[in-house]
This record gives C-alpha cells, structure tokens and sequence, in this order.
C-alpha cells in the first residue's frame, strides 16, 4: 500500500515539475518580475554582489502553503 501512494506522489510532482517548466518556457518574457519584487534584497559593489530575494520567497511560500492547504481538503473530502 505505501508504494501505491509514494508512485502517486511522484506522478504528482512530475506533472507539477512539467507545468511548471511550460509555463517558464513559453511565458519566461512575461514573468521577469520573479525575483525583482519590491523587498528583495540586491547589493552590488565593485567586487561583490549579493541578492537574496525575500519578497519573493515568502510569496512562493504563501503559493505553496495555499496549494497544500487546497490538496489536503480535496483529498480528505
């Protein structure tokens, strides 16, 4: 039984991995704004850059925390 739902769970993340990976490749023109939000943190000096985008984490955070939330819900319906 715990094979059947770990094939399940890799199918899922295979699927998810995919649209994902369309969508970056058709629409990458239009989603520059991905790690230029407003809060990300970019420093660059003559011999050092640092970039930590932390808007952007915690906006993919809140993405993925919503679509675990709604996975939860249909499956225990």
């Amino acid at each position: 039984m715990q094979g059947n739902a770990t094939g399940k769970l890799l199918i899922a993340a295979g699927a998810l991995l995919l649209i994902a990976g369309l969508i970056w490749y058709f629409f990458a023109d239009k989603l520059r704004w991905i790690g230029h939000l407003p809060g990300d943190i970019n420093i660059e000096r003559e011999n050092f850059k640092f970039y930590f985008p932390i808007t952007t984490l915690i906006l993919l955070n809140l993405i993925i925390l919503i679509l675990i939330r709604v996975w939860s819900w249909i499956s225990n319906s």
